[in-house]
């Protein structure tokens, strides 16, 4: 929706070598609040960057592949038009995926991050066109067990005995692409900031753990995708964003807001 990315990897062991990997801001979901759909230029900007991805997936002979589409094409009403089309342009076929089977795909690449002691985690990954929040419960779970038991919730969000319990989950369709859009008449960024977690927070009243109290200890959140990358490179002070550096960081949440407090000063 925001995205189009690309990662290629060899296994090795237990673990992935990435080979290879692309990113661009295409903004496929710029508009979509307000039309319902994709725009052609919009369009026509995932299609230059998803030739690439088509040419690197050529060169890497890479036999086993899985494309996805997110939000925006689940909410556009030429969402299956626009699939169609890069299916014919470049060969890749994307599957338009549900926001459960977003939710559990961010959730089990997070085991490797679960931390022995974590009796209760959070994952949130934030998108362009919308955000997923999964709550786990990991009391009954033992230590050494934690990032396999979250590994097992890819068969989906049914309950096993003694394993990661699924206690909620939300997709709030809010994502960085369309609160842009929404609140983009806003010029004062540290108003605009503040609509949006407010408009953000309204979304929330849903998710049960929302409004429970919660003890720090044994408690984790994992958070992915590009905002949290982002502001994770941003503490960091990187000029050029690197993946051995940012991957698996730990930020408090003081540390997180003196980089939007650093953000809001920057300006746009």
């Amino acid at each position: 929706t925001n995205n189009c990315r690309l990662l290629i990897a060899r296994p090795e062991g237990s673990r992935f070598t990435v080979v290879d990997a692309f990113s661009r801001i295409v903004r496929l979901g710029e508009g979509l609040a307000a039309n319902g759909a994709i725009s052609q230029a919009a369009m026509d900007r995932a299609l230059s960057a998803l030739s690439v991805c088509a040419d690197k997936l050529v060169k890497r002979n890479v036999f086993m592949a899985r494309s996805v589409a997110t939000e925006a094409c689940r909410r556009a009403t030429n969402g299956q038009a626009f699939v169609d089309r890069v299916y014919s342009e470049t060969g890749i076929k994307l599957d338009i995926i549900s926001a459960q089977e977003e939710a559990r795909l961010a959730v089990i690449s997070c085991a490797p991050l679960v931390n022995r002691n974590t009796e209760q985690l959070l994952v949130v990954d934030i998108g362009g066109g919308s955000t997923e929040l999964v709550w786990i419960d990991l009391s009954l779970v033992a230590p050494e067990d934690r990032p396999r038991a979250i590994m097992r919730l890819h068969r989906g969000f049914q309950v096993e005995p003694g394993g990661a319990r699924v206690v909620d989950w939300i997709s709030v369709p809010l994502g960085v692409a369309t609160l842009k859009d929404q609140f983009q008449d806003v010029e004062d960024d540290a108003a605009r900031f503040a609509l949006m977690s407010w408009f953000f927070e309204e979304h929330l009243a849903s998710f049960s753990p929302y409004n429970a109290a919660q003890t720090r200890a044994g408690f984790q959140i994992i958070g992915t995708s590009g905002t949290v990358t982002t502001v994770a490179a941003s503490y960091l002070g990187l000029r050029r964003y690197d993946r051995t550096k940012v991957d698996g960081l730990q930020m408090t949440s003081d540390q997180i807001d003196l980089v939007i407090r650093e953000y809001l000063t920057l300006g746009p």
